[in-house]
């Protein structure tokens, strides 16, 4: 087929799409339907589509067909984080905060400017962490089921850097990272970033398809596999401690190194143990203060084997050098004194009040959260589509995110992804009570 005529067909599209023609949410012909229409071949058509779906005009779903999409929502929406209006209400991302937390700041900051170390923290740090705060972080970890020591910790500047600097210091560009379909967002912009090759695994209640898992290693060079096992953001599941082992034994039987993420283990009700706890050797345990602390802080860690150490102390000093040593002297002696313990009681116990609301406010939709979790998943009912929810919701000021930056699948499932922790309870309420009716407007337009 000339260059002209393919090119003819996608500025048709395109251009029907942006006039409002074809509507949000207008099913296309298939494939072999274009292509009859058109005289053309098949894989022209899928050509036509899946350049209308690289515009983010389009967008596929398995055993359904080709949809337009809204185009007020843009593709990729949820990965960064936008500048909201003051009148907007947040349910897109969690910075979850609790009444005196600047008062706690303001008292530490007193007490760290008249101790006697202060001239310490003007100057440049160990890459990996001081050793006193690094024992702080070791001492924390026992209430999370993880005995490790200090020389297997390296800080970094939030769980994001800590991802980051393991991928630097254990992956190479090309090599494959298993992960679930549907996972952190900015798990994928590492793995862009860095030209990492994601290759997506079926999920269950309880955690990853294991047998999946086994497949994929059996017929691709797999070099790691990344896990939220406690607890899983966005899917909110805790996997139980059956899945953990088998999870272990394919690592082991493959040679994987398992980066376990658990920026939101604090959030969960005695959980099994880490997978680091169990399989130490093969794991790079990465979590952090943002959630349970303060996003603002930017402190995380990592705990990793021995032998890893050297590689991920030179990924800190190539992106950082160090974590900032006056924040960092903060979180330890929060860490020192108890109120890490006592923001993550009380944290647990606010997003038990907020999964609760919406639980109740979100009834019969179908949700998939864990009980204290400050986020929740909504499968869409089949005559659904989230892009145009989240642009309808938008128009009411409320932000939302649809699950195309999750999903590292071709086919994105119809979901919305509803972080619970960044508004007041009252304005909370009735923003679930709009995002509730939107879904049942779309259904029935």
């Amino acid at each position: 087929m000339p260059a002209a005529r393919y090119k003819r067909l996608v500025d048709a599209f395109a251009a029907r799409i942006r006039a409002g023609e074809l509507r949000s949410g207008t099913q296309l012909p298939t494939h072999r339907q274009l292509a009859a229409r058109e005289g053309v071949a098949v894989v022209t058509a899928s050509r036509v589509y899946a350049e209308l779906e690289a515009m983010g005009l389009v967008s596929s779903e398995q055993g359904r067909g080709t949809f337009v999409r809204d185009q007020t929502v843009p593709p990729g929406h949820g990965i960064d984080q936008h500048a909201l209006g003051a009148d907007t209400v947040d349910l897109n991302f969690n910075y979850p905060t609790l009444p005196g937390q600047a008062d706690l700041l303001r008292r530490a900051l007193r007490e760290l400017a008249g101790s006697g170390d202060l001239e310490a923290l003007l100057r440049y740090q160990p890459h990996g962490g001081r050793e006193r705060d690094r024992a702080a972080v070791a001492t924390h970890l026992l209430n999370r089921g993880l005995d490790t020591t200090p020389d297997r910790i390296a800080l970094v500047d939030g769980a994001q850097h800590g991802l980051t600097v393991t991928a630097l210091a254990a992956l190479q560009p090309g090599d494959v990272v298993a992960a679930d379909a549907i996972t952190y967002p900015g798990f994928t912009v590492i793995a862009d970033a860095l030209r990492l090759e994601l290759a997506p695994i079926p999920t269950t209640s309880t955690g990853p398809d294991v047998d999946a898992l086994a497949r994929l290693c059996r017929h691709r060079p797999v070099r790691a596999v990344y896990a939220m096992p406690t607890l899983h953001n966005p899917l909110g599941y805790v996997m139980d401690e059956d899945v953990r082992q088998q999870v272990i034994a394919v690592a082991r039987r493959y040679g994987l190194l398992i980066i376990e993420d658990a920026s939101y283990a604090y959030l969960a009700h005695r959980p099994p143990p880490p997978l680091a706890a169990t399989a130490p050797d093969i794991t790079v345990y990465v979590s952090g203060f943002s959630k349970n602390v303060a996003t603002g802080l930017r402190v995380g860690y990592v705990v990793a084997p021995q032998t890893r150490m050297p590689a991920i102390e030179r990924a800190i000093r190539a992106t950082t050098w160090n974590t900032p040593a006056v924040t960092t002297a903060v979180v330890t002696r929060w860490l020192e004194d108890g109120t890490v313990d006592r923001l993550e009681a009380d944290k647990r116990a606010d997003a038990e009040r907020r999964q609760a609301i919406a639980q109740n406010i979100l009834t019969p939709l179908r949700q998939q959260a864990y009980p204290s979790s400050y986020f929740t998943w909504l499968p869409l009912p089949d005559d659904a589509r989230a892009d145009r929810i989240a642009a309808a919701l938008a128009r009411q000021r409320i932000s939302v995110s649809t699950a195309e930056p999750f999903a590292i699948t071709e086919h994105v499932p119809q979901a919305i992804r509803l972080a619970l922790g960044s508004t007041d309870l009252s304005t909370l309420a009735g923003a679930l009570t709009t995002v509730r009716r939107a879904i049942d407007d779309d259904r029935h337009r």
